[in-house]
């Protein structure tokens, strides 16, 4: 239902933890040039061969190579060049001698051991050779995958973009935290919640809204809001009483784009699903509990989907339960929990019903309960999500 969003190229700055649309190929070597691997003096091998700490070589120093030196320079045979980590090796030098190997002098120095050709250089090409494929497409975008990017000279990459969503929250009950509460109201907490949700899952917020038991409000916000995002998600207004704002505003039969059902599931039995101006919607519970494990379940999967990210779905753990839990027959129940990853034990974290909040805010994981099970002992083996 919710579809990946066309390639974009974006800077290298905003790209992190959105995956690749596409290969990147190496448009030149790493390193670019043979390069001090120490702080040292760039020596001919041969011309060091009988230094030791007894009786070092000595040697005129007739240049000084700090790193990003641009002119090119020819070592001649019996002198060395002092050379900084990182700068370019000069011509006619075969090794490197660290300047613990010497007595770090200038005009001359002595070294004290004799250099082995080749050591303490990095050779042009030998982390990455030009047209080299370095990052495959699918591959997540990550500090390191960045920092060759930037090394390869590359300013963007090709991504799959951030899913765009649309949070509204309904109910005339709601007011804004930090407002005086007027007798019969409730703090709005559903699209902050929920927004929080949707960045965690990777995607973006195009916006957040509250519309009231208002038909024309709610569909106002709809039509001003739905066509800047990629999936509209509501809460509340989905039950079966008098006032439910959405299932009025979209037909409570399903003939306007949104079909409502009662999902076998404990929290979060009323939900919808559709479209609505071309753009996909699900409609969600209003009761807290409801709405976040109602995403958890739906919604976070597709959304990571649809951006290519990886593990999709939260992480599943056997544990042993703890206490015995009860749970309705006919419904997968999802109970808040704790969990022990050192033990391997879970335990059930407060009520079941969907309005305890307080417990939700501080469990790490939801105890699945298959539809069929009635009762689950203490002792038992049970699948968990883990939130952590």
């Amino acid at each position: 239902m919710v579809q990946p969003r066309a390639a974009a190229t974006v800077a290298l700055s905003d790209a992190q933890g959105l995956v690749l649309a596409g290969d990147v190929v190496a448009r030149l070597s790493l390193p670019v040039f043979d390069n001090s691997a120490m702080d040292g003096y760039a020596v001919r091998a041969e011309d060091t061969a009988s230094a030791t700490d007894q009786h070092p070589v000595l040697l005129p120093v007739a240049e000084d190579i700090p790193a990003g030196r641009t002119d090119e320079l020819r070592l001649a045979r019996g002198t060395a060049h002092r050379i900084m980590t990182g700068a370019p090796m000069p011509f006619g030098a075969t090794a490197v001698v660290p300047v613990e190997a010497t007595d770090g002098g200038v005009p001359t120095v002595g070294i004290r051991q004799p250099a082995e050709p080749g050591k303490h250089i990095r050779r042009a090409g030998e982390d990455v050779a030009a047209g080299t494929t370095v990052l495959h497409a699918g591959q997540p975008v990550t500090p390191a995958a960045l920092g060759l990017a930037a090394a390869l000279g590359l300013a963007e990459l090709t991504v799959i973009p951030r899913q765009r969503v649309l949070v509204v929250s309904t109910g005339s009950e709601l007011v804004p935290p930090g407002s005086p509460l007027q007798p019969g109201q409730i703090y709005e907490s559903n699209s902050i919640m929920l927004a929080a949700a949707v960045r965690d899952a990777g995607a973006v917020v195009a916006a957040t809204e509250t519309a009231g038991d208002d038909v024309a409000q709610f569909a106002e916000i709809i039509e001003r809001c739905a066509g800047d995002a990629d999936l509209i998600i509501t809460s509340g207004g989905v039950s079966a009483g008098a006032y439910e704002v959405v299932k009025d505003a979209f037909g409570r039969d399903g003939d306007q784009g949104v079909e409502f059902v009662k999902v076998a599931m404990q929290p979060g039995m009323p939900q919808g699903v559709g479209r609505v101006a071309g753009t996909p919607i699900v409609t969600l519970p209003g009761n807290p509990v409801s709405a976040l494990v109602s995403f958890e379940v739906f919604i976070r999967p597709a959304l990571r989907n649809a951006m290519g990210l990886p593990e999709p779905f939260r992480p599943r753990r056997t544990a042993m339960l703890t206490e015995s839990v009860s749970s309705p027959r006919g419904k997968r129940q999802f109970r808040r929990a704790v969990l022990d990853a050192g033990s391997g034990q879970v335990t059930s974290y407060g009520p079941p019903a969907s309005h305890h909040l307080r417990w939700l805010a501080s469990a790490n994981a939801l105890l699945d309960i298959p539809e069929d099970v009635v009762e689950v002992f203490a002792g038992t083996e049970v699948e968990v999500w883990d939130l952590s």
